[in-house]
């Protein structure tokens, strides 16, 4: 009964990045009070055998064994807290009264209609903001270049950033280094099902970015490397950004690109902690002869206990563009954050007790070019509405990619255009307090509904249906999504939930396996069915504002006030993507 839809995890959210530690060494003057070392664990020795190179921002910036550590501290954290981690840093203070007679006005560096911090996501609407012809800069912790792993998607989706100017068609080859056809939703000991063009190109991260900020200086943008956000003041007239090297930038909007790990979206949520997790552990590696497709999604055939834990485990691989051998395999699964959660670590060993089974292939045979992981939290509330005037989420920040695939890049380029759109209006009508600038991240069905089959996939701890259970449950939703269709199938392999195909594969999964709705009931329970309910009936309804609705108001548009209008095409915009009508065949 559930309906997956899939964008690559390698995407775009939140990894750890840092720097590395040096190593510690041990030694003594009196042998015999020689402490006996640790044996080091096989992630261990791999990584440490692994060269890396300097870590960057943005996702999958870190390589080393020291931040797999770190990052497994952060999730300890996670876990073991009850309702929140830690109290967090207040960045944002509303002070009420005008930037420009304030005794700081005068320190201001720069003044800029927006800001955007954080560069790897932030770079791509910056640079379309910049081609509507506002004055915009970026602020950067790190270097701003792009990670050495790729992202993988599908052309229809690269040729959204064209639309809005922030790539040329041309770019595009540019910008990819492999592709490759066709592509399979595999599911263990049931069977497989092949699609053409999904994801099926892998951009160098290293590349694109770099396209795109040389068009971003050309068009007149600004970019602060080196500068980590201290705090943020938003006044009457101005919201002004405070760097950690005591410099002080005014802006008219301040864009949030920070992604999960955000300071300011930890002090709009309070610390609450994440509603759901999906932890990724991979590695990119040479030495695989068949390499010329790509797994989307391959599902375990049961749950697996990983440490303390039961998991239900999920793969993806795709080759890479760094040689014809060379193939990045994912697996992941979904979590809820608590006491007895399997670490990182303990993944990366599963992974690499599992993935040569999975690929066919020895582990001795393999060079082991990189080894990836990150953790990926999702919120119910979410996309995440404007707290504060003049502050806006955008990316991963936001909450606006979906609880299930969590590909950030693929939801980025599906919104790009709604949403440079709606910026430039809003600033160019002064509309920047937090009602109007929340009508850009608003309530959507289609993501809520998603929920649901975050939480089928996720393996419960204590269970009273069968180990297969979930691998079952998927098979029979593609199968019958295949039985239906291109109209069906394509939209959710692209992450696009819409009312009528999700109602269609319902529908067959009930008339050919009536059977398998009471473990549906056990596995998710009643409560997330009702709550998921009130999403899916949404979803009816915004299908039907968007489709009989808008036509009745949009003519009437440029008759209403600017204020209005601007309100109204948000309402617009909120109906048409909430139901999942922009993707178009």
């Amino acid at each position: 009964m559930l309906l997956l839809q899939l964008q690559p995890i390698n995407g775009i959210s939140q990894f750890s990045a840092g720097t590395s530690f040096p190593q510690k060494k041990y030694g003594t003057r009196r042998p015999f009070l020689l402490r006996p070392h640790a044996v080091p664990s096989r992630t261990q020795r791999i990584m440490e055998s692994v060269s890396v190179s300097g870590e960057v921002g943005g996702a999958g910036g870190a390589y080393s064994y020291e931040a797999l550590k770190r990052l497994d501290q952060l999730w300890s954290s996670i876990c073991s807290a009850q309702k929140v981690v830690l109290e967090p840093q207040q960045v944002v203070s509303t002070i009420p009264s005008l930037f420009h007679s304030s005794d700081l006005a005068d320190k201001a560096e720069g003044t800029y209609d927006v800001l955007v911090c954080g560069g790897t996501l932030g770079i791509f609407i910056a640079t379309a903001l910049c081609a509507r012809g506002l004055r915009v800069a970026i602020v950067e912790r790190n270097v701003l270049k792009g990670r050495e792993q790729e992202w993988n998607i599908s052309r229809k989706e690269l040729l959204e950033l064209v639309e809005v100017g922030v790539l040329e068609e041309d770019d595009i080859e540019k910008a990819t280094s492999v592709k490759f056809n066709p592509n399979r939703c595999g599911f263990e000991r049931k069977g497989d099902i092949w699609v053409n063009d999904i994801l099926n190109l892998g951009v160098s991260p290293i590349k694109l970015i770099e396209i795109v900020k040389t068009r971003f200086i050309s068009l007149g943008g600004v970019i602060l490397e080196g500068c980590g956000v201290s705090s943020i003041n938003v006044y009457e007239d101005a919201a002004v950004l405070k760097l950690s090297e005591e410099r002080i930038l005014s802006s008219r909007l301040i864009i949030d690109a920070m992604g999960n790990f955000s300071p300011v979206v930890k002090q709009i949520r309070r610390g609450r902690k994440p509603d759901g997790v999906c932890l990724v552990v991979g590695a990119c590696a040479r030495g695989f002869e068949n390499n010329s497709t790509s797994d989307v999604i391959y599902s375990s055939s049961s749950v697996k206990k990983v440490g303390d834990s039961k998991a239900q485990l999920f793969w993806e691989a795709f080759p890479a563009g760094s040689g014809p051998l060379d193939r990045t395999t994912y697996m992941f699964t979904y979590v809820e954050p608590q006491l007895g959660s399997p670490k990182l670590e303990d993944l990366l060993e599963e992974y690499w007790d599992l993935m040569p089974e999975y690929q066919g292939v020895s582990l001795d045979n393999l060079e082991i070019l990189r080894v990836i992981y990150g953790i990926f939290p999702t919120y119910r509330e979410s996309p995440l509405p404007a707290a504060f005037s003049r502050v806006l989420q955008f990316g991963d920040a936001s909450g606006i990619q979906s609880p299930v695939s969590f590909g950030g890049f693929g939801s980025l380029t599906r919104h790009l255009g709604r949403l440079s759109a709606g910026i430039h209006e809003a600033i160019k009508g002064d509309y920047l307090d937090s009602h109007n600038l929340s009508l850009l991240n608003p309530y959507m069905p289609n993501l809520s509904a998603s929920w649901l089959f975050q939480r089928a996939m996720s393996a419960k701890q204590q269970s009273n249906v069968p180990a297969d259970f979930i691998n079952e449950l998927l098979y029979t939703n593609f199968n019958c999504m295949q039985r239906l269709g291109d109209p069906v199938l394509r939209p959710f392999l692209q992450d696009v939930v819409q009312f009528w195909p999700l109602s269609k594969t319902l529908g067959l999964v009930m008339l050919t396996r009536p059977q398998i709705l009471p473990s549906i009931f056990k596995q998710v329970g009643v409560p997330v069915l009702l709550d998921w309910s009130r999403h899916f009936l949404m979803l009816g309804y915004y299908t039907f504002l968007s489709t009989f609705a808008d036509p009745i108001v949009r003519p009437f548009l440029n008759t209403l006030p600017p204020k209005t209008s601007f309100q109204w095409k948000r309402h617009l915009e909120t109906w048409k993507y909430g139901a999942g009508l922009d993707y178009k065949l």
